[in-house]
């Protein structure tokens, strides 16, 4: 069993200094750059097994295969510490203003592509459709064809040809929300990785006949150069599957990847009450600040019984408190929970 000592690196924000783990791969580059993989053996949290490491350098690694006396290799935990309540949410509130600015950038045509990660529910696709919106007001009003839209839901190779060539001009931008099927698709996948391109000319090609193509007056290629915004739950970085994961690191290379780092349940439930807050989440219920917190503390002592932890669970829970103040936590209990 090999060991190795990262004299200097990170994990989730966390410094990573002087410790040493039983080694699953060594120093690799990624779109992200340098890292090595590494038996976490539950210092990083009992749900993470094994994990990636950042080092900028191949200089941060010492490379062992020294044992302690009962041949097991002997792991230094690092000093780390831990995150206040206040400082997650600084982190979660940061993440999301970077989205909005970025979503803004895109529509402006400043930034031509990025990729959005994050846990269903959270408010992933809230703020890009906020700028989706303004983007197109005054294209409705002067009842003029949309220069953005938001695609949901599963997408065919073909329709997604459609989609990218409709909104090809400069000015324009297409996200596509919830529309993980393309990633599952090898010739949805070379579409959307020719939108993405960081060339300068991005040609999309349809090479195979197709009568709805002809029948719609759509050329079998062109230049793309609108922007493109990608929405998904899915976690790159946490792919099982070698397959997927190259063609999603192939993603990454090509344009922006943000991920929400929304990965553990105090992460979710904090960006609940981060929302609740900032007098969003509820500001159509017109709750006392108590009711707010009530709701909130109600989702984190039965966070693992409720179906999910979202902000869509939140106005359910809010709905019911509404609408039944005197038994609203057992209507959640019996409609919001999972069978015992």
């Amino acid at each position: 069993m090999s060991a190795i000592r990262i004299l200097n690196g990170v994990y989730r924000n966390q410094p990573v200094k002087g410790a040493t783990f039983e080694l699953v791969k060594g120093f690799q580059t990624g779109a992200k750059g340098g890292y090595v993989t590494v038996k976490s053996n539950g210092y990083f949290g009992p749900e993470f097994d094994v994990v990636r490491v950042r080092v900028d350098s191949i200089r941060d690694l010492e490379y062992t295969n020294s044992m302690t006396q009962n041949n097991t290799v002997h792991f230094e935990k690092p000093v780390v510490t831990a995150e206040t309540e206040d400082e997650a949410m600084n982190r979660i509130r940061e993440r999301f203003d970077i989205l909005h600015e970025m979503s803004k950038a895109c529509v402006s045509g400043d930034i031509r592509a990025m990729i959005v990660s994050g846990p269903p529910g959270v408010g992933k696709s809230f703020g890009v459709e906020q700028e989706i919106e303004k983007a197109t007001m005054f294209d409705k009003l002067a009842g003029k064809r949309l220069r953005a839209e938001v695609v949901k839901g599963s997408a065919t190779p073909i329709g997604l040809y459609q989609t990218l060539y409709k909104y090809s001009d400069t000015n324009c931008v297409v996200v596509f929300d919830d529309c993980d099927s393309i990633l599952l698709d090898d010739v949805s996948l070379n579409l959307l990785k020719g939108a993405l391109d960081s060339g300068k000319k991005r040609k999309i090609s349809w090479l195979s006949e197709s009568s709805t193509l002809r029948r719609e007056g759509i050329p079998d290629s062109f230049e793309f150069k609108g922007s493109v915004i990608f929405i998904t739950n899915l976690k790159f970085d946490g792919m099982k599957s070698q397959k997927l994961r190259d063609h999603l690191d192939a993603l990454q290379s090509r344009c922006h990847y943000l991920d929400l780092t929304l990965d553990t349940m105090r992460d979710k439930i904090l960006r609940i009450k981060q929302i609740a807050k900032d007098g969003v989440l509820f500001a159509d219920y017109d709750f006392e600040e108590c009711v707010q917190d009530d709701i909130i503390d109600f989702m984190n002592t039965n966070q693992t019984r409720l179906r999910e932890m979202s902000l869509r669970m939140a106005l359910k829970i809010a709905d019911l408190r509404k609408s039944f103040p005197g038994n609203w936590k057992r209507m959640a209990e019996t409609t919001c929970m999972k069978s015992a």
